[in-house]
């Protein structure tokens, strides 16, 4: 009790977060709803209430993502595997449309494609796409790859994993 006490003084003066922040605590990712002198409760995008002592908040990581939004604008991120066959250019084109085209999603900065990694039998690349909007993560993970889905169908690119083997007769696209 003594222990979790003064971690909730001592937090009260460091501001890590405040309530409403959306943060992520060693596992848990939620939006701050409490804190007490004793514990710290979040709550997730499901509606669960995690109660931690402050203790274990003075002895983990925690993540800000509200402060990084506000201050920088967060940076979430989507990775997609092409081939070598596939020309890097219009991946890079197809990803950064994707982004832009992504509610919630600045356009200044814009968009920004990496080639992450150069595999056996696949390039991996990266779309990086700013945002001010932290308690709308999961959202906008889920509408950038739905973009993303859409235009590489659009303009006749297959997402396939390179680690699945079919046989297919190639006449449409999936």
């Amino acid at each position: 009790v003594i222990s979790n006490m003064v971690s909730g003084i001592v937090i009260t003066y460091m501001r890590p977060f405040k309530v409403g922040d959306r943060i992520k605590m060693g596992e848990f990712l939620g939006n701050v709803i409490e804190k007490t002198p004793l514990v710290t409760r979040i709550k997730t995008s499901k509606n669960e209430v995690i109660t931690i002592p402050n203790a274990n908040i003075m002895t983990s990581q925690t993540v800000n993502y509200t402060s990084s939004a506000e201050a920088y604008g967060l940076v979430l991120y989507s990775v997609v595997t092409m081939g070598y066959d596939t020309p890097w250019r219009k991946v890079h084109e197809m990803l950064i449309e994707a982004g832009l085209n992504t509610p919630k999603v600045l356009q200044d900065p814009k968009p920004v494609v990496l080639q992450i990694a150069l595999d056996d039998f696949y390039v991996q690349y990266q779309i990086n796409v700013y945002t001010k909007e932290a308690n709308e993560m999961a959202n906008i993970y889920s509408e950038l790859n739905k973009n993303i889905q859409d235009i590489f169908n659009r303009e006749g690119f297959e997402l396939l994993s390179p680690h699945y083997r079919a046989q297919r007769d190639g006449s449409t696209v999936t």
